[in-house]
């Protein structure tokens, strides 16, 4: 009996070249070192919403990303000396000049790809937190490099890539600090 080994040619070890037409998955799926050799990143998000006019329906915020235009929720990265839920309210006023009352404990969590600036990708884990939008201004840092819409949960959640992020969006119920009259 012939026994054969397969040989690797050190043309096959190369990691082939991401091409521009190529989807984010599709480059990590032929360099998944990228992905899974390094730890998971932390970031913060706000689940920004307000009451419809008259009403116990809300509409929810969602905002563009700067680079893409996808829709996204205002999130961003751990800050200094800030609690996660004043970092996801920060990055709220920066990127949509929205403020509120937000609440201490996420209202849950989504997982999303993060393409960094030097071409890296990120894993990150987002926890999301709920904020009760009671003022819109227009002099916030970030003013004219995103769109920014008011939608329904289901909108927002058809709008935004992120199955878990969908899934979040669709099922959001405000947790109530205080009977609304």
């Amino acid at each position: 009996m012939t026994t054969s080994i397969a040989m690797k040619s050190p043309k096959r070890d190369r990691q082939p070249k991401a091409s521009k037409s190529q989807t984010l998955l599709q480059q990590l799926a032929q360099t998944p070192d990228k992905l899974f050799g390094k730890a998971f990143c932390q970031q913060y998000g706000a689940l920004c919403f307000r009451y419809k006019e008259g009403g116990s329906e809300i509409e929810v915020l969602v905002i563009t990303s700067r680079e893409s235009r996808r829709w996204i929720i205002p999130k961003g990265w751990p800050m200094k000396g800030k609690k996660p839920y004043e970092a996801a309210a920060i990055e709220a006023w920066e990127e949509a000049g929205v403020q509120g009352r937000e609440k201490k404990k996420p209202v849950g969590r989504y997982t999303h790809l993060k393409e960094l600036a030097d071409g890296n990708v990120a894993f990150c884990i987002v926890d999301l937190f709920q904020i009760e939008v009671t003022e819109i201004r227009t002099d916030f840092k970030e003013r004219g490099q995103r769109v920014f819409d008011w939608v329904s949960p289901s909108e927002a959640a058809r709008r935004v890539r992120e199955i878990e992020l969908k899934s979040l969006l669709i099922n959001f119920k405000p947790n109530a600090s205080k009977a609304r009259g």
